[in-house]
């Protein structure tokens, strides 16, 4: 018994030290239990026999039986788990590796299919305009064709009745055109294959769109939105002010409309971009005009006296400055009377040194010379030559600097010493204020060509002129037509000019540069136009006499050149004028008989006084034959 006992405490003690070799025991539900048991155990052993070995034997067996927990089965779990997960990481990272390698297919057989390509990719558009399929060449041409199609359209800008036109010309409107098609063209090639890939694709998907950059010229805008706002309907007028001689004229403002300037502006960019052809209508403001800020106005005025003076190295005329001011606490004073207009004295300091003065040494060249003939018996007309002459004698005119007839002489009037002549007038020979002078502007005219000055503004006589051939006369109206020449030479010149026993004469001086043409001017008439006769009926005249007023005188059209030559050969031929003269017709005024007075129908007339059968007419003296007359233009 005690052997049956030790052998089943051997078999226990075996289970548990194979259990403890395992390295995991069953786990029973609480220790209360397993030590009944236990208890148990031994009871029926020593109650039982052999048999009882049996069930110990199975119930050891029992023991041994390891559920699916045991540690064999999970090492088993485990390293099939990791075989699985190994296995699916090797066929993801399989996948990747080929997709990669088919992307790196694809792209860089996208990228050879386009590396040809020389033309901006699909779904590109400038300023809504599409560029597939076009070159650089071929973006730039057709966007210029556009663009310049728009800029040169008309823009209409109306408020009521009023309109004004404008187009993008005017205000030197652009498009960068060259820039927006460099970031076209880049699009898809400024990369690696695939950043260059990944934007052909969503170009092409996404669309982009590039906008031109316009650009203008803001001051030529400014300067028409102020033109527009001075002709819109009862515009505003800002004070504004003139020197007129020795004298300020400040004229006050106006109340009225001006226009909305930053929209006006907007919509004339937006015009240019987008032009449908309907007008922009002005947005009229009421406004008052600024007060008259006497103290800029000094500012502006105020000029210190400058003396005349040259360089000789490098060789340089400074003209003389004369000094300017007016009395600033008068004229405050004076612009507080309730006026439309005021007129304030300038006071002028001339300075001690006049340009003209500054010596012969600063014109060394005669650069030309030219002279016409007058009628020294003439003395209304010779002083009107040698005043006119006397007006233009020392002029100096810088470099770019344009001469004016009109603003050198002034307004001719009585008290300027000007005195009536012959001149043209409404179409004939009648006596006009400062009627000759226009054979001074002649003179001058001619000089100028030769002295190879630019011509600004000519203008040719109605007829012809006895002191100069056709195409070489220069009429002038003041405050109408002028006389103008620009000194486009590197150096200043000085104009010289005499009235002196019949001749009058312009020369021209200044420094020869080193390259000097010999000027021609030639003149072509095309064709002669008859003059007809006209009669002039006059009771002042027995009847049937007459009396030659106005001799006749032939018109023509003609053309002049400038021709250049050096060294005798020429080297160009320039049109200088096309003129029309009209003919002078020859009038005649002839007597007639004074008509017979009406008599009123009355039941008892009264008499009249029977006129001389035989009645003496005033004196009548026709002028003097004109055909060889100095004859001059309206007013002049």
């Amino acid at each position: 018994m005690e052997e049956l006992n030790n052998n089943q405490e051997t078999k226990e003690d075996i289970n548990i030290e194979e259990q403890k070799k395992v390295g995991k025991t069953t786990k029973l539900s609480n220790s209360r239990n397993k030590t009944k048991e236990v208890e148990q155990k031994e009871n029926n052993i020593k109650e039982e026999k052999i048999p009882e070995v049996k069930d110990a034997t199975e119930k050891t067996a029992e023991i041994k039986e390891v559920p699916d927990s045991t540690p064999e089965k999970i090492v088993k779990e485990d390293s099939h788990n990791k075989n699985t997960s190994h296995k699916k990481i090797i066929i993801l990272s399989t996948v990747i590796i080929c997709v990669i390698l088919i992307l790196m297919v694809l792209s860089t057989g996208f990228a050879i299919l386009n590396i040809n390509n020389k033309s901006i990719m699909q779904g590109v558009s400038i300023s809504e305009i599409d560029m597939k399929g076009l070159n650089k060449e071929q973006a730039i041409q057709k966007l210029t064709d556009v663009f310049t199609q728009n800029i040169e359209k008309e823009i209409t800008i109306k408020s009521g009745d009023f309109e004004y036109s404008i187009d993008g010309s005017k205000i030197e409107a652009k498009y960068d055109i060259d820039k927006a098609v460099d970031e076209a063209y880049n699009i898809g090639r400024k990369g690696n294959i695939f950043v260059n890939n990944f934007d052909i694709l969503k170009t092409a998907i996404l669309k982009k769109k590039i906008n031109a950059e316009l650009t203008y010229n803001n001051d030529l805008l400014d300067a028409t939105l102020s033109d527009i706002s001075t002709k819109v309907p009862d515009a505003i007028i800002q004070p504004s002010y003139y020197i007129d001689g020795n004298e300020l004229i400040i004229t006050k403002g106006k109340s009225g409309n001006t226009i909305d300037m930053k929209s006006t502006k907007n919509a004339i960019l937006n015009k240019i971009k987008n032009n449908d052809g309907n007008p922009i209508e002005l947005n009229l403001i009421k406004a008052d005009p600024q007060a008259i800020d006497i103290d800029r106005i000094h500012s502006e005025v105020y000029k210190e006296p400058q003396d005349a003076y040259y360089v000789k190295d490098p060789f340089q005329v400074f003209p003389h400055v004369d000094g300017v001011d007016f009395d600033v606490d008068a004229a405050k004073q004076l612009l507080q009377e309730d006026k439309q207009e005021y007129t304030i004295d300038l006071i002028i300091t001339v300075p001690k040194i006049t340009t003209d003065q500054i010596g012969t040494e600063a014109f060394p060249n005669l650069l030309s010379s030219f002279s016409t003939k007058y009628d020294a018996g003439k003395a209304d007309r010779s002083t009107n030559l040698k005043l006119a002459a006397s007006k233009i004698n020392g002029k100096v005119i810088m470099p770019g600097e344009t001469f004016s007839y009109n603003q050198t002489l002034g307004e001719r009037t009585i008290a300027e010493g000007y005195r009536e002549a012959l001149g043209y007038a409404e179409g004939k020979v009648e006596n006009t204020l400062g009627g000759g002078i226009c054979q001074i502007s002649s003179t001058l005219y001619d000089a100028a060509v030769y002295a190879n000055l630019d011509i600004v503004e000519r203008h040719n006589h109605m007829f012809l002129t006895s002191y100069t051939t056709a195409g070489k006369d220069a009429t002038v109206v003041y405050g109408a037509l002028d006389f103008k020449f620009k000194n486009t030479r590197k150096y200043p010149v000085m104009i010289k000019a005499s009235v002196s026993n019949g001749i009058a004469k312009i020369d021209i001086y200044g420094v020869k540069e080193d390259v000097e043409y010999e000027v021609e001017i030639s003149t072509t008439v095309l064709n002669y136009v008859p003059y007809k006769v006209t009669y002039e009926d006059t009771t002042a005249l027995p009847a049937g006499k007459q009396i030659v007023i106005q001799n006749g005188m032939n018109g023509c059209n003609s053309i002049t050149y400038r021709i250049l030559k050096l060294n005798g050969q020429q080297v160009s031929s320039t049109v200088l004028s096309r003129d029309t003269y009209d003919p002078m017709n020859k009038i005649i005024q002839r007597g007639v008989a004074a008509a017979l007075p009406s008599v009123p129908l009355e039941s008892n007339p009264e008499p009249t006084q029977p006129e001389p059968e035989n009645p003496i007419p005033p004196t009548v003296e026709g002028p003097e034959d004109t055909t060889n007359e100095t004859t001059e233009p309206v007013t002049e």
